[in-house]
């Protein structure tokens, strides 16, 4: 006789789920528990193979890969995938790469299914830009270095003006602020020159790939060196870039032979 679903994974029901960083390690319980639930999985492209082997041997995957850069799946045609599983009986998991609450685009997902009527829950997952420097050993915050953190996207949606770096720069400056950001390696040119009008080009800088992940890369390096670091490295998406002295910390900074090698 087998064992009943938990009551929050019944027919019906849909979870948006953060799968973490990559390592599949770094995955929550409540996640790996809802994985085990879901009868079909709607999936990022950065979900790795090791979060995945939660799933039940009968489960249906359907890959909606979003990247920047590449062909992606149409938002509007994934919400209604879910809205069709959610009505056809299935439990439904929409398994998000990091947290589904930011830069996953589950705010837009959670506002669809509830204007068709459906109730979703969603499980948070630890972010890229946490888990990024965690990785190289360095806090986010600091009582000397960093009263705050600001996750920040550097890939505006068309027809927006995106982020004003100039006044974020001029923040981070006066509030002793650490900067992550998100999908900005194709627009460090101009990131960089408007962040230099307020933060001085030797801010300490960490460019971090695939986070956690075996093949993980970074380079830390300053603000004023940040687009040579990324051609010189080869570094691309994914990765973040976090703008602080907090990275001051890492030991790399000071062994400039050393600024890029795999975590």
């Amino acid at each position: 006789m087998s064992t009943p679903p938990p009551s929050e994974y019944l027919p019906g029901s849909v979870a948006l789920v953060g799968a973490g960083p990559g390592d599949p390690e770094l995955l929550t319980i409540k996640a790996a528990k809802a994985i085990a639930a879901a009868t079909v999985l709607l999936v990022d492209d950065l979900v790795s193979d090791g979060v995945l082997a939660h799933a039940s041997p009968k489960v249906r995957i359907v890959y909606v890969g979003k990247r920047g850069g590449c062909k992606s799946t149409p938002q509007a045609f994934i919400e209604k995938l879910m809205i069709m599983a959610s009505r056809e009986g299935e439990v439904v998991v929409r398994l998000k790469g990091g947290d589904p609450f930011i830069f996953g685009r589950g705010g837009e997902e959670v506002e669809h299914l509830r204007e068709a009527g459906i109730e979703v829950k969603v499980i948070n997952g630890i972010t890229a830009g946490l888990a990024g420097l965690t990785s190289l050993g360095v806090p986010l915050t600091h009582r000397e270095h960093a009263h705050g953190v600001v996750f920040v996207t550097g890939h505006a949606k068309p027809g927006d003006t995106g982020t004003d770096w100039k006044a974020l720069a001029a923040t981070a400056r006066d509030a002793k602020l650490t900067l992550v950001i998100y999908m900005g390696v194709s627009s460090a040119t101009q990131i960089q020159a408007d962040l230099l009008t307020g933060l001085p080009a030797s801010t300490p800088l960490a460019i971090i790939q695939h986070a956690t992940l075996p093949n993980q890369r970074h380079a830390v390096t300053t603000l004023g060196e940040l687009r040579t670091t990324i051609e010189h490295e080869q570094l691309g998406s994914p990765a973040v870039i976090v703008v602080g002295d907090v990275v001051s910390g890492v030991a790399a900074l000071a062994q400039p032979a050393a600024r890029a090698r795999a975590a």
